[in-house]
């Protein structure tokens, strides 16, 4: 999902393109991989004096929700991104810096096998270790 198709899911849903709001979506969109809040908080202080936390994670679990974010659980933190599914992947999350490298395997085709009495709902399959920068930081 790229910023302007984010803006117009918020419009068609009835929520105001703010400022603010654009500004979250575009660094969302800038950044290569997932993102915590502290980062997003970090970046917007240098634009708006008065951000609070509250707008921050309002706003953050308004666009999961609406699938313009997608989350991680990430060294015991939620870490965001844009979302990215136009097709069906996983990936690789570097610990480090959070970058992440698209996966095309799915591990779900074997799973299905073992599973074959259950109803599987969803799934979610995530790598994570160093990329190769950070690996020779």
């Amino acid at each position: 999902m790229n910023l302007l198709e984010a803006i117009d899911l918020l419009k068609d849903n009835g929520y105001k393109a703010t400022g603010k709001r654009k500004d979250i979506l575009a660094f969302f969109a800038e950044v290569d991989g997932y993102r915590t809040a502290k980062d997003l908080i970090s970046h917007l202080e240098k634009q708006h004096n008065s951000i609070s936390f509250d707008t921050i994670y309002r706003n953050l679990h308004l666009y999961n929700e609406m699938g313009i974010l997608e989350t991680t659980e990430l060294n015991g933190e939620k870490h965001f991104r844009i979302n990215c599914t136009h097709h069906h992947h996983h990936h690789f999350i570097c610990n480090e810096c959070g970058k992440t490298k698209e996966i095309e395997v799915c591990p779900m085709d074997e799973v299905k096998g073992a599973l074959s009495n259950y109803a599987i709902e969803g799934h979610k399959f995530e790598i994570y270790g160093l990329c190769p920068t950070c690996q020779i930081n």
